[in-house]
């Protein structure tokens, strides 16, 4: 089966993934074991079909959902061992799909960053970031505690945490928090971004200069 599912992600087959999970439960947990995938573009794509697999099955399952969502929240624990890095991604993509069934779960993704933030968390920080851009608007009104959080993300050394802060804080509509950053133009390090079910390469400074100009960022999905 897990072979299988590897081969769906390769063409994006989301809708017979999805199928599949209707079928048989145990697919949630094979995409979750998926996001270790050495390939990049296999673990963004389970997390995009994690989504899409939880949009299917919630109507006629909604407590499998909610079991898999406090799976995810589990895995990124200390008593874990915070084995799934890819969790803060996984929660936000069901949690963008499904925002009733997975209300507690939106504030948890943006609550992390800020709960979290004096942890060892480089291996999570990205995906965090990542994760309250994806669930943007719906957020809005959460941000507060955390928004210096984000902001001192800005600052990071690793380029794709600067490039995941400004993309966050474009995608969750406070791009205006940017205006003093203008030196951010300047960075042209590089920043991988799963947009349209593809891997692609920006940098900070265009991820920037998107959010000033208020063009669309992308989600993630599509």
């Amino acid at each position: 089966m897990k072979k299988r599912l590897r081969e769906l992600l390769e063409k994006r087959r989301l809708d017979e993934i999805a199928e599949l999970a209707a079928e048989r439960r145990r697919v949630f947990g094979l995409l979750m074991s998926l996001t270790f995938d050495r390939e990049s573009l296999i673990a963004w794509r389970s997390i995009e079909s994690m989504g899409a697999a939880a949009e299917r099955v919630a109507p006629d399952d909604p407590d499998c959902i909610r079991d898999h969502l406090r799976r995810l929240y589990w895995l990124m624990s200390e008593e874990s061992g915070g084995i799934c890095w890819r969790s803060p991604e996984a929660m936000a993509e069901i949690a963008a799909r499904l925002p009733e069934l997975a209300q507690d779960y939106v504030s948890i993704v943006v609550s992390l960053l800020h709960e979290m933030a004096d942890e060892d968390l480089d291996h999570f920080r990205v995906g965090i970031l990542w994760g309250i851009g994806r669930l943007g608007p719906m957020v809005a009104s959460e941000l507060g505690a955390v928004l210096p959080a984000i902001q001192a993300c800005l600052d990071d050394p690793d380029p794709q945490v600067r490039g995941m802060a400004v993309r966050c804080l474009g995608r969750c509509g406070q791009g205006e928090l940017l205006a003093t950053r203008k030196d951010l133009l300047e960075d042209d390090e590089s920043v991988v971004l799963f947009e349209n079910g593809q891997l692609d390469s920006t940098n900070v400074g265009r991820l920037f200069q998107q959010v000033i100009h208020g063009e669309e960022i992308q989600d993630g999905t599509g």
